[in-house]
């Protein structure tokens, strides 16, 4: 049984990926380094979408992720245009497409772990680990499984190079700046 808070959690997460799409993550220089013309970024070459999927699971727990996640992904496969490339069924066949079906068992994984225990910094560091995991898992099973049915023909290794390689420095601190939001934030909620 799905409870009204879990439901509400689903929703801040689905608005949290959709937004996430969006917002492109950057780390900002010590304040040693700013200056007068402003405060210098380098963007690390990834989005916050994976962000809002492991705080989903961090905050609102395995159904409420798994509820945002799919609504998510059933919004972008009948045309909103929440995915990176637009959104249709045609998406399919798109090799980040098994990346975002990781979105499932990710947000299922760090929402079923990070109320295991006691939220200490470790653990939901663990937990985004763990979520981050399954989306990669998942991607890499669907880029095996559908490589030659894909749209776009890279070579299997060039396609894991990009999506599980390239991207995964800046997921990793995307997930530690999760990390810390989510034990501040589940300290301020006594949970």
């Amino acid at each position: 049984m799905v409870t009204l808070t879990e439901l509400l959690w689903a929703l801040i997460g689905l608005l949290l990926t959709i937004g996430g799409n969006f917002l492109q993550a950057a780390i900002v220089a010590g304040p040693w380094s700013w200056t007068f013309s402003g405060i210098p970024a380098s963007l690390l070459g990834v989005n916050y979408q994976i962000g809002a999927v492991l705080l989903v699971g961090c905050l609102g727990g395995r159904n409420a992720g798994v509820i945002s996640q799919i609504a998510y992904l059933g919004l972008g496969l009948v045309g909103f245009p929440f995915f990176a490339q637009g959104g249709g069924f045609a998406y399919l066949r798109e090799p980040s497409f098994g990346y975002l079906l990781g979105f499932i068992p990710g947000a299922w994984v760090c929402g079923y772990l990070a109320f295991r225990a006691k939220p200490r910094l470790e653990w939901l560091a663990a937990c985004c680990l763990g979520g981050l995991g399954a989306i990669h898992g998942t991607g890499i099973g669907y880029l095996l499984l559908m490589h030659g049915a894909m749209a776009k023909e890279p070579s299997l290794g060039q396609a894991l190079s990009v999506l599980s390689g390239k991207l995964l420095p800046g997921q990793l601190a995307v997930a530690c700046a999760v990390t810390v939001v989510a034990f501040l934030m589940r300290r301020m909620m006594f949970y």
